[in-house]
């Protein structure tokens, strides 16, 4: 009997240790989805002041959200490692890279590195596939404005990430599902270069429409 009773105050003992680890797994947990939550969010409202052409104001969100991102990894995912693999912790990463990437492209600014912006390279990678996108969407918005002074530029730096991406053969497992988004990025590449084809014909054939027009007209 003195033996059980032993036993089971050993297992007690245990089950405490195990409970009061899971409760601050739990708590860390809650804190990183808070922190996920917001780094989504001011990333994505990052996105949308580049494509007002508010590009102070999505560097300023920007930097609150790589300063969230340093104090998930500092104060959360340093004691709690395992975390670091959970889906949204990823997703926070690559929202942040999609929109870093967006307005340095758009700014014509070097891209900044996976480290610099605290982000694993599966996020990273993620990121810049999903940065053809928004890129797709800019150079869109620029042709109805009638501004086509960049859209080759931008036309070329999406073919280049392709090109990059394609190169990235790895297990998915590695990647986060990397060739599904190269495989998206391929489309999104394909339709931009035919939109462009079209409105370059299109204003080739309305300067030559108005060479006509103005040979036509008396001296």
């Amino acid at each position: 009997m003195k033996e059980k009773q032993k036993v089971t105050k050993n297992l007690e003992a245990i089950a405490e240790k195990i409970r009061l680890d899971f409760s601050a797994k739990d708590a860390a947990r809650e804190n990183a989805l808070r922190l996920c939550r917001e780094i989504i969010r001011c990333s994505a409202n990052a996105i949308r002041a580049v494509h007002r052409r508010e590009n102070t104001k999505a560097e300023h969100l920007l930097s609150s959200a790589r300063a969230m991102l340093k104090d998930l990894n500092r104060d959360i995912l340093q004691k709690h490692n395992d975390l670091l693999h959970s889906g949204f912790i990823h997703d926070a990463q690559k929202e942040l890279a999609e929109a870093s990437i967006t307005l340095a492209i758009v700014t014509g600014n070097v891209l900044p590195r996976p480290e610099a912006l605290g982000v694993g390279n599966p996020a990273y990678l993620n990121g810049l596939g999903e940065a053809v996108g928004e890129l797709r969407r800019y150079l869109l918005d620029s042709l109805r404005r009638d501004d086509l002074s960049r859209c080759d530029e931008l036309l070329a730096t999406m073919d280049d990430i392709y090109a990059i991406l394609v190169t990235m053969d790895f297990p998915e497992g590695i990647t986060y599902g990397l060739r599904r988004t190269t495989d998206a990025v391929r489309g999104i590449l394909e339709r931009t270069r035919g939109d462009l084809t079209l409105v370059l014909r299109q204003k080739e054939l309305e300067a030559k429409l108005e060479q006509l027009e103005a040979k036509k007209k008396p001296i």
